[in-house]
């Protein structure tokens, strides 16, 4: 059975090739290192869970889109609002959300969906902004995509 490599391979190749995205990562967030600042914007995943039935395995994936908030605009203590306004968040918030927005398109009717990937409802973005080393932003994105169980009982 080679279905779970296949939508991992799948995503990889989608997420590679996005012009937005500088690199990818899967499995455990924790072994990245959110440190090295040359490889944002990053999208990150895993999946999350599978269950089965007799045609089809029903993969759950949890995807991160995100990048650094640089705070190195001009800021005038003078204006309405917070430091959030000397920054680049909301351009981080736009640019990872068209990211993912650009890959469940291509589930509901792009090449995975031609491939046999058929995302189930409607997936839900969440913002999120995260302080490490670096203060980074961007949006949580789970999905349930469907795919043919290709185990057959002889």
């Amino acid at each position: 059975m080679t279905s779970i490599y296949d939508i991992i391979e799948q995503i990889k190749g989608f997420l590679r090739n996005h012009p937005i995205v500088n690199y990818v990562t899967y499995g455990d967030i924790t072994q990245v290192d959110l440190n090295k600042t040359t490889m944002f914007p990053l999208s990150h995943f895993f999946v999350r869970n599978v269950s089965m039935t007799e045609h089809t395995l029903r993969v759950t994936v949890s995807l991160l889109f995100l990048d650094i908030v640089d705070y190195t605009k001009e800021f005038n203590s003078d204006d309405i609002g917070d430091r959030q306004d000397a920054s680049n968040l909301i351009d981080v918030y736009n640019t990872q959300l068209q990211i993912a927005n650009a890959l469940v398109s291509d589930l509901r009717r792009g090449d995975l969906y031609r491939d046999k990937y058929q995302l189930v409802g409607n997936p839900l973005c969440e913002p999120f902004k995260d302080r490490f080393k670096n203060e980074l932003a961007g949006w949580s994105l789970e999905v349930t995509i469907d795919i043919p169980n290709n185990i057959s009982v002889c």
